[in-house]
């Protein structure tokens, strides 16, 4: 079964991480960016998924005695949920567009508090066991799922909030699918270490300022817009 979960992540993951690109670059709305973004975001559920199978079978199946294997399983089921939660997000705000005030759907509540108590959970972990990584990279999803919480249960800024929830939560899905080629796959294809720490950061550097690009871009817009229509 293991076997099996891993060549499923490496199918998932490898074709994310191509098919990634084109919603990115194309445009917003459009026929490839919707077509191939769905295309994504199956691929995105297989790499979830399989990773959970991973790290259980690891973890509470045959749990492997090297600490730091341990260690990483426990990693990997934050940086599925990351994956999964964030993915799950971006089709959900996009079916409620016009959502109520206070948005009140259980699934995407718990889905959000999950990623917000996962992230405090490796955060209080990593911190236990003196691990910088399992310390600092989860307040990530801390953050996130503190936001989404917040856009679910108070009313949007604007008519047009959930283009940039939609965008953060699709492009937040991409940094756990990049950090993995840059730490497991590149590493290994040009042969040097991927144990250094920067290395896990690097793709969360590199997408930061492309969520902030485009929720000014398109938060800036669509507020300017509806201030003119007033």
């Amino acid at each position: 079964m293991f076997t099996l979960f891993l060549i499923a992540h490496l199918i998932g993951g490898f074709s994310s991480l191509l098919l990634l690109w084109i919603p990115l670059l194309t445009k917003k709305g459009g026929k490839w960016h919707n077509r191939v973004g769905w295309l994504f975001v199956y691929g995105m559920s297989l790499v979830s998924v399989s990773a959970v199978g991973m790290a259980s079978i690891r973890i509470f199946v045959q749990p492997d005695p090297t600490p730091e294997r341990m260690q990483f399983s426990i990693f990997l089921l934050f940086i599925a949920t990351l994956s999964a939660v964030s993915a799950y997000y971006g089709i959900r705000v996009l079916k409620f567009k016009k959502k109520e005030p206070i948005h009140r759907q259980p699934l995407d509540l718990a889905a959000s508090a999950l990623l917000l108590l996962a992230g405090l959970g490796c955060v209080v972990y990593g911190t236990m066991i003196g691990n910088s990584l399992i310390t600092f990279f989860p307040l990530l999803g801390v953050f996130l799922g503190a936001g989404q919480l917040r856009y679910w249960l108070k009313p949007m800024t604007t008519k047009k909030s959930w283009i940039v929830e939609h965008i953060t939560g699709m492009l937040t899905c991409s940094i756990s699918t990049v950090t993995a080629f840059t730490v497991f796959g590149a590493p290994r294809l040009i042969g040097v270490d991927s144990s250094h720490i920067l290395l896990w950061f690097l793709p969360t550097i590199i997408f930061l300022p492309l969520i902030f690009w485009f929720t000014n871009k398109y938060g800036a817009v669509k507020k300017s817009g509806e201030a003119t229509r007033a």
